[in-house]
Parts: structure tokens; sequence; C-alpha cells
């Protein structure tokens, strides 16, 4: 088996702005697992967040031993964007291999399609209003936040989409005296949920106070391993397969964080299709799914995933699993 990483970009439709900076495009690594005449493929988005770089975590991958199975590789990378594009890699090799689906080797149930949140980036409530008002028609928006001054924004987001369901993303950009404040606002204008309003490792304070609305562990939550120190904390965790290190853990967390009594959101990094075919998987049965990184984008993938009123649809074979 060869292990191939290749760097792509994708540009995005417009600058994309959460509470740590922006970008234009989406930087991608795929992986590509090749067994005689039958490819393997996955994507990851290395996040700096996270002290990940493009070169770093191709040279991990680049590191790993031909043939190496999900099991070894659980054990030769922490949970990651790397080990993340090989696990996904290795379950659409295997699919391939056995004229499969990747549901059905992992003893799922066929999935189906699944409403998303629609992500409106941070920027002056003018603007936001207007993106509001775009995207009025889509049934979840989710704002990103993270500032002092988001009173302002909040209101011009539900002026413009009355009717939609609301989530928000401060990106651990509050403190905990602004979320005490901001909090009844948000369920006056009728926020479901609030995701990572403090910085991770600086959340104890979310267990001394009244939770409102229900909380959502992003940053704070990787693997299974994160679990614990959530508890009294957060309602729900974030599953994302960048954190989680993919596919594999990604579903080993979901069952865990279910009989742990959280709720369970499937998220995303901004990339292409392929990074969210798996995460589409993950995401059966998840209380909020928020897999909208292709219609952020002005190019993807071939085949796309398929986007349309009944929300995102599982991946055709020629895509992924």
């Amino acid at each position: 088996m060869r292990i191939e990483v290749s760097r792509d970009a994708f540009a995005l439709r417009e600058v994309f702005t959460i509470s740590r900076g922006s970008r234009s495009s989406a930087e991608v690594l795929t992986v590509r697992l090749a067994e005689g005449a039958t490819t393997g493929r996955g994507e990851c988005v290395p996040y700096a967040r996270y002290g990940e770089t493009l070169e770093s975590v191709a040279a991990q991958i680049e590191g790993l031993a031909p043939g190496i199975d999900r099991a070894a590789l659980a054990e030769a990378l922490p949970a990651g964007a790397a080990r993340n594009a090989v696990d996904c890699a290795l379950w659409d090799l295997e699919a391939k291999r056995a004229g499969r689906r990747a549901w059905e080797l992992a003893g799922l149930a066929a999935p189906g399609p699944l409403v998303t949140a629609y992500t409106l980036s941070l920027d002056t409530p003018e603007a936001m209003h207007a993106k509001a008002a775009e995207n009025a028609h889509r049934p979840l928006l989710k704002i990103k936040l993270g500032t002092p001054e988001d009173m302002p924004r909040l209101e011009a987001v539900r002026a413009g989409a009355p009717e939609a369901r609301l989530i928000v993303d401060a990106n651990e950009g509050w403190t905990a005296e602004v979320y005490a404040d901001l909090a009844p606002h948000l369920l006056r204008l009728g926020v479901e949920m609030v995701e990572q309003p403090l910085p991770a490792g600086a959340d104890d304070a979310l267990g001394e106070m009244a939770r409102p609305l229900p909380v959502c562990a992003d940053e704070s939550c990787h693997d299974r391993a994160s679990l614990p120190a959530l508890a009294g904390k957060y309602d729900m965790v974030n599953i994302k397969l960048d954190k989680t290190g993919g596919l594999t853990e990604a579903l080993a967390l979901r069952d865990a964080a279910r009989a742990a009594g959280f709720r369970v959101m499937v998220g995303c990094m901004v990339g292409s299709s392929l990074a969210m075919a798996p995460a589409v998987i993950a995401a059966q049965g998840a209380e909020v799914v928020d897999l909208d990184g292709p219609l952020l984008l002005a190019e993807d993938r071939e085949p796309p995933l398929r986007y349309d009123a009944a929300g995102v649809h599982p991946p055709e074979a020629a895509l992924w699993g």
C-alpha cells in the first residue's frame, strides 16, 4: 500500500471570519492510499489552534509505515488532522476492496439526508443582517460571534431571519462575564444552543454558572479522553473528524458521549465534500448537524455531496466510502 499526500486549496465564495481570524480559501491535505488498482481517499484541515500546519501534518502522514491498518494507526498518531485523513482513506479503501459501503462495514444502517446548519461568519451587524436575510430560507443558521460587542450582531441576524432556528458559536471568544450578560438575550432571541463560549482550559466557570440554554463543547472536546472533564460544564459535544482523528474515533466518541448523557453535534472545519462525506455517517441521529463546508466554497470535489431542501445527502461511492 502506497501513501501519497498532496496539498489542495479550494477558493471560498467569500471571506470567512471567526473570532480568531479570516480566510479566503480552504487549505487542505488529501491522502491517497493505493493498493494495486484500488485507491482510498481522505481529507484533513490542519488547524493552527491545535498546533498543526500543513507541513507538520504532512510529515506525520509521510512517516507512517506502509500497510498500516486502522488499529495500528490509532496507536501511531494522536487524535488530530493527520490521523483523520489516513483513517478516512482506510475506510474508503476497505469499502472499495469489499465492494460495499463504509456504513455497511461499520455495521450501521444506511444513512439518510440531514438538515445542516449554514454558517454566517463574523462581520459588522449590517453585513450579518444582510447575510441572514439572504439565507433566511434555510432552516438552521449558525452565527459566528466571540467579541464583547456581539449584542448588535445577534439582534441584526434575528431581524434578518426572523423564522430561522439559530445557534451561536463564540469560538472561545467570551469571558464568563460577557457570556453571563449575553445568555438572557440569547434566550430572548430564540437561540437554541451556544458553542464554546469560554476558552478551553478556562471553562470551569461554566460549572458554576446557570446554563439557561444548552452549552456545547467544541475546542474542549477532541476524543473520548475529553469526556470526563466536560461533566457538569457542558450539555453537548461537537464531534469533528479533524479533532477525533477520523471516523473510527468519531463513532466511538458519539456512542460514549451519549452514554455519558451528552447530546451530540457533528461539525466540520472548512473543507471540501471529501472531508464532509465520512462526517455524514457520524452525524446520523445527531441533535445538531453542521456540515456546511462545501456550501462555503466556490469550487469543490467531483462528484460533490448533494445539498437540497432535505439537507446534505450521503456521499456517492465515487466520492468516498
